[in-house]
């Protein structure tokens, strides 16, 4: 049995979970908790967690004592054991109600395949539920997840080092993290190079990659995901833009997809290091990145196209971001990949400067979105589509083996800065002339609608019941 095939399998169980009325993403968490505790046994590593609070205590039980039991457990959880786990069990809670549902979710778990999820990788196993999850609409959880190809096509062209500390200010469930930790491992023999120290080693394992997530559950996710893939590094729960951000080390590699849209309520970060405050969030992450690289440092950072034409404050912090850095490269992104169909995004690769001025000679700008497929069910994104981009970007990753500017009918041209510098420090710079996307895979199919809907009616109802209960005790209490 293949992963993938594990991965269908745990998915297939949110539809007990529905009968309870548990959404998708609170199924994924859920799963998380009962996942933890099987691995542990899995992985033998159950000395991490109180006796009597194990995989086999809560397997032993049934019925209404076996719930009861679980809940237990969680709170237990959450104030014992190692600080990963209290960290990954802090506030949990099930939303289980019918003892029935939790004892089919053990006894599914209890009968994977789990000598195949072992060969294959739990981390690669938890990685693919994360995935799937993103990819369910309903769940909400797209916006915690980055594709994993233009992931993994960062990280190629960044190329982290063992040695050098990666930071995620915006982790969601620590995909950027784990795929340069993965890149390191394969240029390192799995860090069994003769050449790495013992020092080297742990240094890799408890140091070298650390960042922030705000969302509490998606920051549990991003826990159990780091420690399925064997990394012990700081990951905190808190927002980068407040001065828990200012206070992170400066950092070698910075790989990170921020969040779109304004601060809450519309207010300003609560940092007070930035240069120009504002309280749009993609703009205030930029300035967090190139303020938090070391001399030299690089940087790829997911960004709205927004944050490439916006006046005043945008661009200020662009000027002040190609005076302090390198900004060599800038890809556009195609539309479609992400969980809302109509963003249009880019990346943007660069590096800080020794100083603080003049630092961006030039950028270069690959237009991935012109003529390009409508991705989705129909055509998949694959890491395939990178490929040219890649040959093109070099095998430097401070960016100084480009290929030779393709001109006008190419998809990768240069701009000097004085050019840039003509357009007002626009940088949405597009040239070839965009035929439409081929295909219609952005429309829903029928099936999905006809789900969506039938949610919606679901949530309606269970929303009316409680109502319902909520003005009868009222009544009783009268």
């Amino acid at each position: 049995m293949t992963t993938q095939d594990i991965v269908q399998k745990l998915w297939n169980l949110c539809h007990v979970l529905r009968d309870d009325g548990i959404t998708y993403h609170q199924y994924v968490t859920e799963l998380t908790y009962l996942l933890f505790l099987k691995m542990m046994k899995e992985t033998e590593q159950e000395k991490l967690l109180p006796r009597g609070y194990r995989w086999g205590d809560l397997e032993a039980k049934a019925g209404v004592e076996q719930l009861t039991f679980y809940r237990e457990l969680l709170l237990h959880l959450g104030t014992r054991g190692s600080g990963r786990v209290q960290a990954i069990f802090a506030n949990a809670q099930t939303m289980l109600t019918q003892p029935r549902n939790l004892k089919k979710l053990v006894d599914a778990i209890d009968e994977l395949d789990w000598y195949s999820a072992k060969t294959e990788g739990l981390g690669d196993l938890y990685e693919g539920l994360l995935e799937k999850n993103a990819a369910e609409k309903k769940s909400g959880a797209g916006q915690y997840f980055t594709p994993r190809p233009l992931i993994d096509s960062m990280v190629h062209v960044v190329k982290p080092q063992a040695g050098e500390l990666v930071q995620d200010p915006a982790a969601g469930t620590a995909g950027f993290l784990i795929a340069a930790d993965r890149y390191i491992k394969e240029q390192t023999d799995g860090l069994f190079d003769p050449r790495l120290s013992e020092r080297e080693v742990a240094f890799q394992k408890k140091h070298a990659f650390y960042g922030v997530e705000l969302v509490p559950d998606a920051h549990r996710l991003a826990l159990m995901n780091l420690m399925l893939h064997d990394i012990e590094g700081e990951l905190e729960l808190g927002d980068s833009l407040s001065n828990l951000g200012a206070g992170l080390a400066k950092a070698d590699v910075i790989l990170t997809n921020p969040p779109f849209g304004t601060k809450k309520g519309g207010g300003l970060p609560t940092r007070d290091d930035f240069t120009y405050p504002t309280s749009n969030k993609q703009i205030a992450f930029l300035q967090h990145v190139y303020r938090g690289l070391k001399a030299g440092g690089r940087a790829a950072v997911v960004l709205p196209d927004n944050v490439l034409f916006e006046e005043n404050v945008g661009a200020e912090v662009r000027r002040d971001l190609m005076n302090k850095c390198d900004l060599h490269t800038i890809l556009r992104l195609p539309t479609g990949i992400f969980y809302a169909q109509g963003v249009k995004t880019n990346v943007l690769f660069f590096t800080r400067g020794q100083t603080d001025t003049g630092n961006t000679k030039a950028v270069w700008v690959y237009d991935m979105r012109a003529n390009m497929p409508s991705f989705g069910k129909r055509t998949p994104f694959m890491r395939a589509h990178f490929a040219e981009f890649e040959k093109a970007f070099g095998s430097d990753p401070y960016g100084k083996t480009k290929r030779k500017d393709q001109g006008e009918a190419g998809r990768f041209r240069r701009f000097t800065r004085e050019e840039i510098k003509a357009r007002g420090d626009n940088l949405d710079i597009a040239w070839l002339k965009d035929e439409g996307a081929h295909g219609a895979d952005d429309l829903p199919e029928p099936e999905e609608i006809a789900a969506e809907i039938m949610e919606k009616l679901r949530v309606a109802m269970s929303e009316m019941e409680g109502l319902s209960a909520a003005l009868a005790m009222d009544e009783v209490a009268e």
